[in-house]
Order: structure tokens, then sequence, then C-alpha cells
């Protein structure tokens, strides 16, 4: 489900006709290798085509223009070979409506200390180029990105390529539209916000829907579709049947599955990237949701608990950006704190997300003390170690905010054989108690999304561009 049309980027180089011909023509030489030299290195996530030398303000104009209406254009990359003055930029990049990378970079690693001349000078000027073009953006405010250093250097590609993740992430944000099954949990703050804001500032569609209406759906689910999830679930998971008959295990795996292939099939048909369900609202459900929703986020859709449409749209977002690889909707739910030795223990009341999984999930069936309905089964499994962002989106009422926490996620090495859900365990970072402090004054809520594929500069990146207040703790 998780697929992003194949995207572009244009790589356009300023210079100007006082020059002469000749340099213009060694200008767009040069741009051309090294745009062939960034696509060969293996370090990108997206291809990169060099779109042309622009001279005058209506050859940029025109650029930018067309980069707007392409859908396969995920942003724009811009060098200056040699001295372009700024002025001639402003009527583009005025319309410029994709995300902006200015690389600070020159053809020739070296300077030619033999050979330089003013010839050279005058054609290899990009320093001089580089501060006019960064001035120009800064006056227009653009959130563009700048990456600086050679082109061949891996962390000059490396940097492009995270960038290019957050803008795609950027395009992709137009599409999010959740789906949510009932309202927000009863007398909860931190999961309401301006749906409207939010379609303006992100791009989000946001939709409710009654649970009725997913009930009918389950309903046209066949027994034949769910032998065939069952077979499937049986190759991905250990069906641990444990204190319950075979039958009676069985039996509720099924109404899961039933569940699941409802919602695929309500999502599909209405074009849903993520949604949201309520334990408050069950009228007419045998269970919660719970193993239903983490085979959906297994295959990319965005999700959060308690109408938590907000989180389920970030979710997406980041699943998106990280290509569905160890990023998924988290809750803050108990603190270890030996001196220490402190750490966060998250997880959720079922719907932990698959992809976080370091060990083979177990799917279990036992009862849940919330939502006055049948014992829902779910997937068990301990969570995966190493660097990663913790990420939550907050409504202050005036405006959005994001939060924006690097920790260091722990795979668990001590046993919880009566705890029935997956878990993820991380510490915060500087340290636990700053961590969590800073998180706490600065209003960050319980529900977030937790990523070890991405990293803290590029949810920055993608916040430039959509022009959200953000705060990190790292």
């Amino acid at each position: 489900m998780l697929t992003v049309t194949q995207k572009e980027f244009w790589f356009v180089t300023g210079s100007q006709h006082l020059y002469g011909e000749d340099v213009i023509n060694v200008v767009r030489e040069d741009s051309e290798e090294i745009v062939k030299g960034l696509n060969d290195s293996g370090k990108l996530a997206y291809p990169i085509r060099f779109k042309e030398v622009v001279k005058t303000a209506d050859e940029i104009k025109n650029v930018m223009k067309e980069a707007n209406y392409r859908d396969e254009v995920a942003g724009v990359i811009t060098w200056m070979h040699t001295f372009s003055p700024s002025k001639m930029w402003i009527p583009g990049l005025k319309l410029l409506q994709k995300p902006l990378l200015h690389l600070a970079t020159q053809y020739k690693r070296e300077i030619p200390w033999d050979t330089i001349d003013m010839d050279y000078m005058n054609t290899h000027q990009s320093a001089h180029g580089d501060r006019e073009h960064g001035f120009i953006t800064a006056r227009l405010k653009k959130n563009n990105k700048v990456v600086v250093g050679h082109w061949g250097s891996e962390r000059v590609q490396e940097d492009v390529s995270a960038w290019m993740t957050s803008a795609v992430g950027y395009i992709e944000s137009q599409n999010i539209r959740v789906a949510r099954f009932g309202d927000n949990m009863r007398n909860v703050a931190v999961t309401e916000g301006d749906k409207v804001e939010a379609a303006i500032q992100f791009g989000w569609t946001i939709d409710y829907f009654g649970i009725g209406d997913l009930v009918a759906e389950i309903k046209e689910v066949t027994a034949e579709e769910v032998a065939a999830a069952y077979e499937d679930l049986e190759k991905v998971a250990d069906l641990e049947v444990g204190d319950n008959t075979p039958e009676y295990f069985k039996g509720q795996v099924e109404e899961q599955l039933k569940i699941e292939i409802a919602l695929r099939r309500f999502l599909e048909k209405g074009n849903y990237t993520a949604f949201t369900t309520n334990f408050e609202d069950l009228h007419g459900m045998k269970q919660l949701p719970g193993l239903a929703v983490q085979r959906l986020n297994a295959e990319g859709y965005g999700f959060a608990g308690e109408g938590d449409w907000k989180t389920a749209a970030l979710d997406r977002l980041m699943k998106v950006m990280a290509n569905n690889d160890r990023t998924g909707f988290m809750e803050d739910y108990t603190y270890h704190l030996v001196e220490g030795q402190e750490v966060i223990l998250g997880s959720h009341m079922l719907e932990v997300d698959p992809t976080l999984a370091a060990t083979r999930p177990k799917v279990v069936v036992q009862p849940l003390g919330i939502g006055d309905r049948e014992d829902p089964a779910r997937y068990v499994f301990d969570g995966v170690g190493g660097e990663a962002v913790v990420v939550s989106m907050l409504d202050l009422g005036t405006h959005y905010r994001l939060i924006i926490n690097a920790v260091e996620a722990i795979k668990p090495d001590v046993p919880a054989p009566k705890l029935p859900v997956a878990r993820v365990m991380w510490e915060p970072k500087p340290n636990f108690h700053d961590g969590v402090k800073a998180w706490i004054e600065a209003g960050g809520g319980h529900h977030t999304v937790i990523s070890l594929a991405l990293t803290v500069d590029q949810i920055i990146d993608w916040a430039k561009m959509v022009d959200l207040e953000y705060i990190v703790i790292q």
C-alpha cells in the first residue's frame, strides 16, 4: 500500500550572459557532469535531472513555473557556477511552491594554483555566486536547505539524499487522508486539533465516519477471505494459543482478520492513507481493532489511537519518508527509574507497529481491560534498538508545534512474560531527566511517532518546508 509515485529533482544552475557563450557552455558541461556524478554515486534516494543553465529572470521564472505543475518533480536544487545576480531570481523564487535546496559547491575540488587566472576566476566563482543566492533566499524567507561542500564528497551526497526524503514527505503530505472511526477520546485535550488549519498548512484531509460504517463493511467479508488471511498470518508470525482453547483462539484471530480486511477495503475505497479508532466508539464491534491495525501498519498505513488524527497523519508522513522502515505510532507508558538505568517503556493497548519489531511477532489472545468487548488478538514482540527520533504534533490554539527528541532505542533484555502487548524502550537525549523535563515543558503529548530510520535533521527539514514551529531536544 505504501507506494510513492516516481519522483525526481531538477538541477538548475545559475549564471548570466556577462561572461559570453563560451563560459556558458563550460557551465552547462560542468553541471551535467556534476549531475551524472551525483546520480552515479549510489547515495541518492531519488534521481536528479539537469534542467538548464538559467541566465535571465524569464528563464528562471519559466523553470520554476514548470516545476510547480510537474507532479514528478519533488524539488529544485540550485547551484551558482558563476555569479548570478539575485534580483533576477526574485520572480521565479516567489512562484516556486516545491522544496528548494541550495547546493553550495564548485566544479573543481582544488584551486589550480599553477594556472589560475582571471578567466578561471570568472568561470569558477561559486563562492561569489552562492553568497548572492543565499542572500535572496533569506530575504524571501524561502526556508530552503543549504548543503555545503564538494559535490563528490560522500557527506554532501548523503546530506542531499536526506533532504530529498524530507522533500518527498512534503509532497506526499498533500495526499494524506485520515479516516476517523468515531471521535476523539472524551475529555482528552492533546488529541484535539484544528482540521482546517491542518489542511491549509500540511495538506491533510481529515474525515469522520461513524463506527457503523466500518461494521457494515465487516459484514461483507467472506469466510474465504478470512481463511486466506489466516494462512498468510501463519507465515509471518507464531500463533500462541496459550490458555485459550484452539477453537476460541482461532475464532478471535479470525475476527481481527475480518476487521483488517474490512478496514483495508474501506480505506482503499476512500483513498485514505491513515486512520484512527477509539475504544469508546465500538458499537456493533466484537473487538477493539488490534492485530488488524498492526497488519495494516506493516503495509504502510498511518494510525493513532483514541481518535488522534494528528498523530495518525504524522505517522503516515514519517512512514512515507522512511519507506515504512522501523517507524510507527507510539505512546509513552511507564518509566524505569533505577538510578543510572532510566528509560521509557513505550507501548499501546494493542496497536504497536510491527515495523519496529526486533523479534518475530507472536499472536496472542488475552483480555483487554478497556472497551468492554471480547478478548482481542494482537502481535506481541520486542522493539529494535539504535539511534532514533521521537516526534509529537501539538495544536496550541494559535499555531501548531512539532516536538522532536533524539533518543536511543533499547532492545529489551529482560523478559516480561505477563505483558500482553509489544514493547519499545528508549532513553531520551541528552539524558532521561533533562529530556523528559524539556518534553513536558514544551507541551509534548503522550502520543508520538518513533523512527529508527529518520534523523532529527530530516524532521526539521520537513518542518521548515511547511513553516511549522519546532522544538528540538537532543
